[in-house]
């Protein structure tokens, strides 16, 4: 399928959303806060964190609306910076696939559960050996750090730890059972996050959560996170923005996050003082948010949109 028919159909799968009623019977459109609700909800809002996947694309092609949302914030000089779990790319390579679909972010403003990983093992484990499951491309966030070749894993290493991302089809048999021992021997385990599935242009995925707890279970060995919905990684994007707990600007609540993931995104964030705004153009919808409502969760979004577009329009 060419760009253009995936922009296409992320605007008919929103639109539809939109009229079509839900498992429980909630339309999308109606379970979206009216225009006052949202505006009064976001005052004083002055800095935003952007999930990436349900936030600003889907399935790998750009949500409607999604580049003009964050033009419009480069115009009103809202900082912001894209937070997400993503592991699969590097920032440099992330910058570019946003760049190609008409959304301009520069890898500085991308923080990444995959960068964050590497920030760790450079800082924790300086000159020591480590084994990552990953992608060849999220590797170059790992650049000049000991990475262990498949082989000296399968070897016994040893590591310092096993820092596991989204290899996708590199999930394989002999890499999993090397990481397994390497972590029994008392490597340290480390999860660039903790998603079990996502959306891709094939459908529902696998995510390499589901291999972290896999380790886990096999090991008896819980693993460090890293990504959402860890508090060190909504801080450290803050302190990326100059947003400090007690800034005198308004501090953390002065700061949205924009999710569409109620555990990750909207719960994380809410655990460390920030406003979460929930938008409806991702994998989580209303029957997700009524469901959480009636369990009577209390990290509870603040403000509930359609899209990234409409929580910016909302902005004072």
């Amino acid at each position: 399928m060419n760009e253009g028919a995936h922009i296409a159909s992320a605007a008919d799968a929103v639109a539809a959303a939109g009229t079509a009623g839900t498992a429980d019977g909630v339309g999308t459109a109606g379970a979206a806060d009216p225009p006052d609700r949202r505006r009064a909800a976001l005052a004083g809002i002055r800095a935003l964190l952007l999930d990436m996947d349900g936030v600003v694309v889907l399935k790998g092609a750009p949500l409607p609306g999604a580049a003009e949302a964050v033009r419009a914030l480069s115009r009103r000089g809202t900082p912001f910076r894209v937070l997400t779990n993503s592991s699969l790319w590097s920032r440099d390579s992330l910058s570019g696939l946003l760049s190609k679909a008409g959304i301009e972010i520069e890898p500085t403003a991308i923080v990444t559960a995959l960068s964050a990983s590497a920030a760790l093992a450079r800082r924790r484990w300086p000159g020591r050996p480590l084994y990552v499951l990953a992608g060849p491309d999220a590797l170059r966030e790992f650049d000049g750090q000991w990475l262990l070749t498949d082989e000296e894993a399968a070897a016994g290493g040893p590591a310092s730890a096993v820092v596991v991302g989204d290899a996708g089809a590199g999930f394989t048999w002999p890499r999993l059972n090397a990481a397994f021992r390497l972590v029994r021997g008392g490597s340290r385990l480390v999860a660039m996050h903790r998603n079990p599935w996502w959306l891709t242009p094939e459908g529902v995925t696998l995510d390499s959560g589901a291999f972290v707890r896999a380790l886990e279970f096999a090991t008896g060995r819980r693993a460090f996170l890293v990504g959402k919905p860890a508090g060190a990684f909504f801080e450290a994007a803050c302190e990326s923005l100059g947003v400090t707990k007690g800034s005198a600007d308004g501090g953390r609540d002065a700061v949205l996050m924009v999710g569409d993931d109620l555990r990750s995104d909207v719960a994380g964030a809410k655990r460390v003082g920030l406003r979460a705004a929930f938008v409806l153009s991702g994998k989580h919808g209303p029957a997700d948010l009524a469901a959480a409502r009636a369990r009577g969760a209390s990290l509870l979004p603040d403000v509930v949109a359609l899209t990234l577009s409409d929580v910016v329009a909302a902005l004072d």
